[in-house]
């Protein structure tokens, strides 16, 4: 760890010099400490991260995939495995550019002297040439792709090897930078050239302001160069020297004691070199003049002592120990976000606990070479810090998410952290992005989305118990207490469906809910606001059948994401069908997340099947939304409702009969939001007496609709009353469609009232239906059965090619039998094909007011 860190750093005061004669010293000093000061604060959310328990195999990409969720993770992972590897290749290329500044003669192509025209020296123009020589492009590749071979030589040997190798590289580095230190505070020595002036407070002065300008491809001032510097571009060729704070959590999975070795060591580490950075600023702005430091590639060297050749050796053992950590530890990171399964296609880089990533590291080779043959380090650098900064971007983001929300499994060791540095810290990453290149940013930030959007769609489910889902519960809980449970105005009311799945029909085992129903449910929603609940009752024992709700409820709620409702399954196991649904409409919600409108289909088998329990418990349901002010949405015609692909013409009816909130106008309004009713109109039918002025109730309407922004049709219905009928005919005049049906009705009421005398008479008690006693007015029973009649045969008469009919529910009456209400409503609903049948609250859901 401490190899590979400051084997970073060796390589770099060989910028450091170039930085400091184009940026000068305190434009320098500003560099040095605004990277160090993102590397330290990143540090620190590092370590209160890595020190919240125990930490596997995968460095960041375990942090920040924990912290942030799978796709967040894998994405930043990628890319920080891309860094890693393109990093490798920077190292190589240090190592090789080095060896070929110390030997020139191990060139292979001869074509490397290059004349330069010595210009803006001390803020004057000079005229003059000298020849400076530079590797050969072509000689990097060459050398580059050989030292990379070998290197994936050593990888394959296996982490044991690199483990005992690295430590032997840290003697050298060490000596070195002493031999590089010991040079300058001795400079100038004999043999020195004019331009190491020593450590002089004059060169100081020359060198404290910035002189940018352009260099060729070599790094060698060029007027005619195709780079020019500026502070932005140096931000970008100097901040890979501070990318070395994840050594240590790379090897995560090798560490003995990863909560006290990855604070302490990252920590210390960073702030050491920085100081380091800082120091070498001051030294090297003192050291030489400015057109020494432009043109002497390694200045490093030539003040060394005893020999520059000492710090050769150093920079290529420490930057071929660099890269050989890099080829180590990108291998794993990719094998760790392979083993994790969340990328189907990463499956091929999988491997065994203990076994070498050797896939991985063929892979990392071969992106290695692919920028080492680009043979430029000015150009691999933006690239390695964009991915770095990425990453060191999800680590604070990461810690700023836990420590903010504060859950009761946060509890860093690492005290030393604060929400507010790790914003300041990830803050500090995106500014710097953008300073060294807005492209670059755009294009790493493109591929992180890519990759973001393609693992949310190909990738498998992790459950880490990541800080998103950790804030969506705590912003659940802020939003629930702001809402309180004070009645919602109609402005901010939303409709929360309570679907009852399974009543009143038969399915397949295997479908837990009527898909139309889910359907009908989705109509519900405007643009997809809103949540419903389904629901579904086991009747029996909640002890003995306790895990087959269970078991029931996964299936519902994977029947719910198929159908792509946005919703929440909940499975009640009751003694019967009544007492459960008593208990949900009680309990089911919190505060104003309640739900508000009960869905259920209407049971049209009743009859066929004679399924005699069915008119009690569908009494027993209504009454209980409205003792609970539920609304209630009643589907008739659910086998024939239109899925989303089926676009319906026609109208929207609806047969606005009681006062009920403007529920039933807000469900046409929702209706017409979806493709399959889009096309649709609406005819509001108001139905009145004989008696009443139409004309009057006709604009009364109309001008209500137009304040409520609703277009519609309105259209006024007479209807005489049961009175009007009783005064002119003790008969029903009309023969319809209905008429039929309703003799019918009452011939079945007949015959079942005349049952329970019977009984009543024979047991000698009132006449009792399901442990209750009823009580017949035969003439309110005739009104009823009038009322459904005429009602029916206006909506055949008006209605019959309708898309879908809206109709008020009626209440059940007090101490009638459950089997007559049904009569009631099957005569309502008789010949219809698709109906709603709404009852509303007593308070508005739609408002005049904007």
């Amino acid at each position: 760890m401490l190899a590979e860190y400051l084997g970073n750093h060796l390589l770099y005061p060989f910028y450091l010099v170039r930085i400091v004669g184009m940026a000068g010293v305190w434009q320098s000093l500003v560099l040095v400490s605004f990277c160090g000061a993102c590397t330290f604060l990143t540090g620190i959310s590092l370590s209160a991260i890595a020190t919240n328990g125990a930490m596997k195999g995968g460095g960041p990409y375990y942090l920040i995939g924990r912290a942030l969720g799978p796709e967040v993770g894998v994405s930043i992972g990628l890319c920080f495995f891309l860094g890693n590897a393109v990093a490798g290749s920077m190292y190589v290329l240090g190592a090789v550019e080095t060896f070929l500044d110390a030997v020139p003669s191990a060139g292979l192509f001869q074509k490397s002297v290059t004349v330069v025209n010595n210009t803006l020296v001390n803020g004057t123009e000079t005229a003059g040439t000298s020849t400076i020589s530079t590797p050969s492009l072509h000689d990097l590749q060459v050398y580059g792709v050989i030292v990379t071979i070998l290197l994936c030589f050593i990888v394959f040997g296996g982490v044991k090897i690199i483990n005992k190798v690295a430590p032997a590289f840290l003697i050298p580095v060490l000596f070195s930078l002493l031999c590089i230190y010991l040079g300058v505070f001795i400079a100038p020595r004999h043999n020195a050239p004019k331009g190491i002036t020593g450590l002089r407070i004059t060169t100081f002065k020359d060198n404290w302001g910035s002189e940018y300008q352009r260099t060729n491809n070599a790094g060698v001032p060029d007027p005619s160069g195709s780079i020019y510097w500026d502070f932005n571009a140096l931000v970008g060729l100097f901040f890979p020297a501070v990318t070395g704070i994840m050594a240590g959590s790379n090897r995560s999975a090798s560490l003995k004691d990863t909560q006290r070795s990855i604070p302490v060591g990252t920590l210390s580490a960073t702030l050491t070199t920085t100081a380091m950075y800082l120091f070498s600023v001051l030294l090297f702005g003192a050291l030489a003049t400015r057109e020494e430091l432009l043109t002497d590639r390694l200045l490093t060297a030539t003040v060394a002592w005893p020999a520059p050749a000492v710090i050769y050796i150093g920079i290529i053992l420490s930057t071929l120990g660099a890269a050989l950590q890099s080829l180590t530890g990108a291998p794993r990171l990719l094998a760790a976000i392979a083993n994790d399964d969340i990328l189907p296609v990463l499956n091929y880089f999988k491997v065994s606990e203990g076994s070498e990533p050797h896939a991985a590291t063929l892979f990392t080779a071969f992106i290695c070479i692919c920028c080492v043959v680009i043979g430029n380090l000015d150009l691999i650098t933006p690239t390695i810090t964009m991915f770095f900064l990425l990453c060191y971007a999800g680590v604070n983001l990461s810690c700023f998410l836990l420590d903010l929300l504060d859950a009761p499994s946060w509890r860093p060791r690492w005290k030393f952290h604060h929400w507010s540095l790790s914003l300041i810290g990830a803050l500090l990453c995106v500014v710097i992005m953008f300073l060294i290149s807005w492209s670059f940013t755009v294009v790493s930030l493109a591929l992180a989305s890519l990759i973001y959007y393609y693992v949310s769609i190909k990738g498998k489910a992790g459950d880490w118990g990541d800080g998103f889902k950790s804030a969506y519960f705590q912003l659940a809980l802020r939003s629930l207490r702001s809402l309180g449970a004070n009645q919602v105005h109609p402005k901010n009311w939303y409709p929360i469906p309570l679907i009852f799945c399974r009543p009143w029909g038969k399915l397949p085992e295997n479908v837990p809910c009527h898909p139309k129903l889910a359907d009908f449910a989705n109509c519900m929603k405007k643009k997809g606001r809103g949540m419903s609940i389904f629901v579904s009752i086991i009747d029996g024992d909640y002890h003995e059948l306790a895990e087959d709700a269970k078991t029931a409820c996964r299936q519902l709620d994977a029947y719910i994401d198929y159908k792509r409702c946005e919703g929440v399954a909940e499975i009640i196991v009751a003694p019967t069908m009544s007492d459960g649904f008593r208990s949900i409409v009680q309990t089911m919600g919190l505060g104003n997340l309640k739900p508000n409108i009960v869905v259920m289909r209407y049971p049209e088998i009743w009859r066929r099947e004679n399924l005699t329990q069915i008119p009690s418990t569908f009494v027993s349901i209504i009454n209980d939304c409205i003792i609970a002010n539920k609304a209630v949405v009643i589907v008739k015609g659910l086998d024939e409702w239109p899925n989303e692909y089926q676009r319906q013409y026609g109208t929207i009816d609806l047969y606005w009969i009681v006062r009920d909130g403007g529920l039933m106008l807000l469900l046409s309004q929702l209706l017409l939001t979806k493709e399959s009713f889009e096309s649709c109109k609406i005819q509001v039918f108001c139905i009145s007496e004989e008696d009443t002025d139409a004309e009057e109730l006709k604009a009364d309407v109309k001008k209500f609709l137009y304040d409520l922004r609703m277009q519609a049709e309105v259209i006024v219905v007479t209807m005489k009353s049961w009175e009007s009928h009783m005064e002119s005919s003790s008969t029903v005049a009309q023969r319809d469609d209905s008429h039929e049906a309703y003799t019918s009705a009452q011939e079945r009421i007949k015959t079942y009232l005349d049952e329970m005398k019977e009984t009543a008479q024979r047991d000698r008690h009132p006449l009792m239906e399901n442990g209750r006693q009823v009580v017949v007015n035969e003439q309110k029973v005739d009104k009823f059965l009038y009322t459904m009649l005429k009602l029916n045969s206006t909506i055949l008469r008006y209605s019959r090619m309708a898309a879908v009919v809206l109709v008020s529910l009626p209440p059940p009456p007090l101490n009638h039998p459950s089997y007559f209400y049904m009569e009631y409503m099957d005569l309502l609903v008789e010949n219809v094909p698709r109906m709603l049948i709404v009852r509303g609250y007593t308070r508005d859901v739609v408002t005049f007011f904007t």
